[in-house]
C-alpha cells in the first residue's frame, strides 16, 4: 500500500453554532439545513451531543440521511461513562450507549471519541480493563448494545441488524500523569488511537502513533476553544499530517515512548477543529484542507 491510499479527513466539532449563521453559513439557511450544508464542506464531523445525553435512534437516523455517501461522523462517547462513572463498572452504560442509535449510522459512523476529564489520572489497571471491554466491530457492539437496561432505553434504543463494520477508538487524555511511555504501550495493546491535542497549554500535547490511524483535535491556537490558527501555524499542521499520512511520524512533536513505531504503510487521519467561537472552526478546517489538497501524493476527501 502507498501513500496515495491514505485518507485525510479535515471537519468541525459539532455544527450548530450561533456565530457560524454570520459568518459562515449562507444568509437566511435554516437551522434544519446547516448538517447538510456543513457536510458539503467537510467529510467528516464530530458529533458532540452525544457526550451530553444518549441521542434518540430518529437524530442518528436523521443526520446519516443528511449527509452525503462517503460522509464521515466521529461520535463523542457519553461523559456519564468518562466524567461520572470515571471508566469504572461502565459496561452497562456502555451497552446502553450502543443501544441508543449510534449504529443505525452505518457505513457513515467513524472512530468514537473518548474525552477523559483533566482530573482523571493515569490508571492502568482500569484504563486496561476498560479498553478490553470496547467493541471492535458493529458485530459486537450490536451483541454488548442488547444487554442494553430496557427501563432506560425502551422507545429509544435501536437493535437492527448491521452490516459488518469495523469499530475505531480514540482516547483523549488530560492529565498529565498520562504523559509516561506505559500510556502508549497500553493503547498500542489495544490499538487505540492516542489523540493528538492542540490545547494552548491546558493539556498534554503529544503525538506517539499508537493506532493505524491519527485522531487529531486543535482546540484554538492560543485561546482554548475561541482563538483561530495563522497561516504558518496552518502549515505546520499539513506538514505533520503529511508526515503521519505517509507512515512516518513528525519531528516537531513531542512523543512519550522511543519505543520504535510499529512497522505501517500509510495512515488515515482525521482532524477537527474544536475552537468553535465565532467562525474560526470551519474558516480553519477549510484553509488547511485547500494546503493539503496541493499535495498530490496524498488522496485528500474534502
Amino acid at each position: 500500500m502507498d501513500a496515495t491510499a491514505a485518507q485525510v479527513r479535515i471537519g468541525v466539532s459539532g455544527w450548530r453554532y450561533a456565530p457560524w449563521r454570520s459568518g459562515f453559513y449562507p444568509p437566511g439557511l435554516a437551522q434544519v439545513r446547516e448538517l447538510a450544508f456543513a457536510a458539503r464542506q467537510f467529510p467528516a464531523i464530530e458529533l458532540n451531543g452525544s457526550f451530553y445525553s444518549l441521542q434518540r435512534p430518529s437524530s442518528y437516523q436523521r443526520w446519516a440521511a443528511e449527509t452525503p455517501d462517503g460522509f464521515v461522523f466521529a461520535v463523542k462517547a457519553p461523559r456519564y461513562i468518562t466524567h461520572v462513572l470515571r471508566l469504572r463498572n461502565a459496561q452497562q452504560a456502555l451497552a446502553n450507549f450502543l443501544a441508543s442509535g449510534v449504529l443505525a449510522l452505518g457505513a457513515k459512523l467513524g472512530p468514537v471519541l473518548w474525552q477523559l476529564p483533566p482530573s482523571l489520572a493515569f490508571d492502568e489497571p482500569l484504563l486496561d480493563t476498560f479498553l478490553e471491554q470496547l467493541p471492535r466491530d458493529t458485530g459486537a457492539a450490536l451483541t454488548l448494545a442488547r444487554s442494553r437496561e430496557p427501563e432506560r432505553t425502551q422507545g429509544r434504543e435501536w437493535l437492527e441488524p448491521v452490516e459488518p463494520w469495523r469499530l475505531r477508538h480514540a482516547l483523549e487524555v488530560r492529565h498529565p500523569s498520562f504523559c509516561q511511555p506505559r500510556t502508549v504501550a497500553l493503547l498500542r495493546r489495544h490499538g487505540v488511537a492516542l489523540v493528538v491535542a492542540d490545547a494552548p497549554g491546558e493539556w498534554p500535547e503529544v503525538g506517539d502513533i499508537t493506532a493505524d490511524f491519527m485522531y487529531l483535535r486543535l482546540h484554538g491556537a492560543q485561546q482554548l476553544y475561541a482563538s483561530g490558527y495563522t497561516a504558518s501555524q496552518l502549515a505546520a499542521w499539513a506538514e505533520r499530517i503529511r508526515a503521519w499520512a505517509a507512515g512516518s511520524a513528525p519531528q516537531d512533536v513531542r512523543r512519550l515512548s522511543d519505543v520504535p513505531l510499529p512497522s505501517h504503510g500509510p495512515r488515515n487521519v482525521f482532524c477537527f477543529f474544536d475552537n468553535t467561537g465565532e467562525s474560526h472552526a470551519p474558516r480553519d478546517a477549510l484553509a488547511l484542507a485547500r494546503r493539503l489538497a496541493l499535495d498530490e501524493q496524498l488522496r485528500i476527501r474534502c
